[in-house]
């Protein structure tokens, strides 16, 4: 669910995006250099763009919310009296040293396969 909501979110901020870009700035320094276009002129063109910006607006604030909700649901409230008891670290497993960066792990590789093969021990009945 939250996927599909993700994806129809990104549709919605491409289209408000794109909506944006397409009306006409009525800015001064910012309209300078928007020219003039056929494409899209006169009132009605105008009142559609707004009207589909609203639009496209409202949908991208109820998605955004929908889908903190959603995120929201999947966290589960959790309280620190309700936890088992800790066993003494006595009785915890030693943890395996894990070296701290990329270095440290190739040095440790080259120190392991650097390291000279124990002889083998002859088989029975063979002089050593």
């Amino acid at each position: 669910m939250q996927s599909v909501l993700i994806v129809i979110h990104i549709l919605i901020v491409v289209a408000l995006i794109a909506v944006v870009l397409l009306q006409r700035s009525e800015g001064g320094v910012l309209g300078a250099g928007g020219g003039s276009s056929s494409f899209m002129t006169g009132r009605g063109q105008a009142n559609a763009l707004s009207r589909a910006t609203a639009i496209l607006g409202t949908l991208f604030f109820v998605t955004s919310i929908l889908m903190s909700i959603i995120a929201g649901w999947s966290k589960t409230p959790h309280s620190i009296l309700m936890r088992g008891p800790v066993a003494p670290a006595s009785q915890q497993a030693p943890q395996p040293v894990v070296p701290a960066n990329i270095l440290d792990q190739l040095k440790q590789l080259q120190g392991q396969s650097n390291a000279p093969a124990a002889p083998a021990a002859p088989a029975p009945g063979q002089k050593p």
